[in-house]
C-alpha cells in the first residue's frame, strides 16, 4: 500500500513554492501582492503538516486538531492582511491545485482505492481548513470593527469640541454623514441579529458568504465616516489655526517613495502603471515631511481613483529662483473648465460617466492639499482636459519658514488655479 503521506512530506516545500508562484501570478488575489513570502506561508505549512498525518498509513490518530488550530491562525492573518472572503477561497483554490499537481505521479502509481482515499483525504482537509478559516475571519472583522466603533467614538468627541471653529462646515458634514452612518446603522442590525444565532455545525456555505459580505458593507462604511470625520477635523484645525509645521531638512525622494508605497497597491489593483522622475530632484528641501507627504498622497490617490487605463507619473524638479516642484500626471477622465474652478472647494466631487465603480472618497482631499500647500508657503497649478487626462503640480520653496504664512490668509479658488 503506497504511503502518500511521505510523498507529500517530501514535496511540501515544493507545494508551498508553486501555490506562492501561482498566487502572484494570478493577480486576482491583489491583498497578497505586496506581501512577502513568509506573511503569505503563515499557517499553510501546518495544514499540509496534518494533512501528511491523515495520510498515514496507519495513522494513530487524526490531526483534526492541528488543522483548526492552523486554519484560526490562517484566518486572523487573512483579516489582518486586508483580505476579503473572495481572495481567501481563492487562495485555497491553488492550493487545492498546487497539492493535487504535485502528488499526481505518486497518486498514479497507487490502486483505485488508495486513490480515492487519498482524494477523499485531501478534499475533507481543505474543506475543514476553509471552514475554520472563514470563522477566525468573522471574528477578526468583528474585533477590528469594534475597535473602529471605538476610534470613531473619540473622533467623534474631538469633533464636537472643534465644530465651533467651522460652523460654515456643519451642514455640509451633517449631509455628508447621513448615507454612510444609515448603511453602517442598518447593517450593524443586521448582522447583530445573525450573530446571536449559533452556528451550527452543518451551517450552509451560502450563509457564511452572506454575514461575511455584510460584514464587509459595515467596515468599508465605517471607514468611509471615520475618513469624512478626519478629513472635516483637518479642515477645522486648519481655519481655527491650530496646525503647526514641524520643518526639518530631508531628501526630498524619502517623502515621495513613502506615498508611492502607500498608492502602489490601488495603482496595481486598477492595472496601471506608476513612473517615477526624480533625476532632476533638489537633494535637500526644507519643509514639513509629514504635511508634504499627505499633499502628494491626496495627489496621487486622486489621480488613481479617476484614472481607469494607462499610466501616473510623478515628476520632481528643482527650478530656478530657490524653488522646486512636483507634478503628477494622469491619463485619466479629465476636469471640464467648469469645475476646475471648484475642484479645490470642500466636499466638491467631479462625476463621470467614464469610472466604472462609484469612489468612497469624501471630497476633502484636494481642498486639505491646497490649503497645507498654502501653509508650506507654495501653490498649486492644474492643467487638464477632458478624455486626455489632468496634472497637478506644487510648487514650493526650498526653505518653508514658520513666519512666513498666516493661517488666517487662506487662499481663495482663483488665487489657488492663478
Amino acid at each position: 500500500m503506497l504511503d502518500f503521506s511521505k510523498a507529500l512530506t517530501e514535496k511540501t516545500d515544493t507545494i508551498i513554492e508553486r501555490w506562492i508562484e501561482q498566487v502572484h501570478q494570478g493577480r486576482q488575489i491583489a491583498s497578497a501582492l505586496d506581501l512577502s513570502q513568509t506573511a503569505l506561508r503563515d499557517a499553510i505549512p501546518k495544514v499540509l503538516g496534518a494533512m501528511g498525518t491523515l495520510l498515514s498509513i496507519s495513522p494513530e490518530d487524526d490531526d483534526f486538531t492541528t488543522i483548526v488550530e492552523a486554519s484560526l491562525e490562517h484566518g486572523v492573518f487573512r483579516a489582518r492582511q486586508g483580505y476579503n472572503s473572495a481572495e481567501i477561497a481563492w487562495e485555497y483554490c491553488l492550493l487545492r491545485r498546487a497539492i493535487f499537481s504535485a502528488l499526481e505521479p505518486d497518486l498514479l502509481q497507487g490502486s483505485p482505492q488508495e486513490i480515492l482515499r487519498a482524494f477523499d483525504i485531501i478534499n475533507a482537509v481543505l474543506d475543514q481548513a476553509i471552514s475554520q478559516c472563514f470563522q477566525s475571519y468573522v471574528q477578526e472583522r468583528m474585533t477590528e470593527l469594534e475597535q473602529l466603533q471605538g476610534q470613531l467614538s473619540l473622533t467623534n468627541q474631538e469633533l464636537t469640541r472643534l465644530l465651533h471653529a467651522s460652523q460654515d462646515n456643519i451642514s455640509h458634514l451633517a449631509h455628508e454623514l447621513k448615507t454612510p452612518l444609515n448603511s453602517i446603522i442598518g447593517y450593524s442590525e443586521l448582522l447583530l441579529r445573525q450573530q446571536q444565532r449559533a452556528v451550527k455545525p452543518q451551517e450552509g456555505s451560502s450563509d457564511i458568504e452572506n454575514r461575511i459580505n455584510n460584514l464587509e458593507r459595515v467596515l468599508r462604511n465605517g471607514r468611509q465616516l471615520l475618513q469624512l470625520v478626519n478629513d472635516s477635523l483637518e479642515l477645522s484645525r486648519y481655519k481655527a489655526g491650530r496646525m503647526e509645521l514641524q520643518l526639518v531638512s530631508i531628501d526630498v525622494r524619502s517623502v515621495i517613495n513613502n506615498a508611492i508605497e502607500t498608492i502602489s497597491p490601488l495603482a496595481h489593483a486598477k492595472g496601471l502603471q506608476l513612473e517615477v522622475d526624480c533625476d532632476l530632484a533638489p537633494s535637500q528641501v526644507r519643509t514639513d515631511p509629514f504635511r508634504l507627504q499627505q499633499i502628494l498622497t491626496n495627489f496621487l490617490s486622486n489621480a488613481v481613483y479617476y484614472t481607469e487605463a494607462g499610466s501616473i507619473r510623478l515628476e520632481c524638479l528643482q527650478l530656478p529662483g530657490d524653488q522646486w516642484s512636483l507634478s503628477v500626471t494622469d491619463t485619466g477622465v479629465g476636469i471640464a473648465p467648469e469645475d476646475q474652478v471648484r475642484i479645490f472647494e470642500p466636499y466638491a466631487r467631479i462625476v463621470s460617466n467614464s469610472l466604472r465603480q462609484p469612489g468612497d472618497g469624501t471630497g476633502l482631499g484636494l481642498a486639505i492639499a491646497s490649503q497645507l500647500t498654502h501653509l508650506l508657503q507654495g501653490k498649486v497649478t492644474l492643467v487638464s482636459q477632458v478624455g486626455v487626462g489632468s496634472t497637478f503640480t506644487l510648487l514650493l520653496p526650498l526653505e518653508a519658514t514658520t513666519s512666513g504664512t498666516k493661517l488666517a490668509d487662506s487662499p481663495s479658488v482663483q488665487q489657488i488655479l492663478r
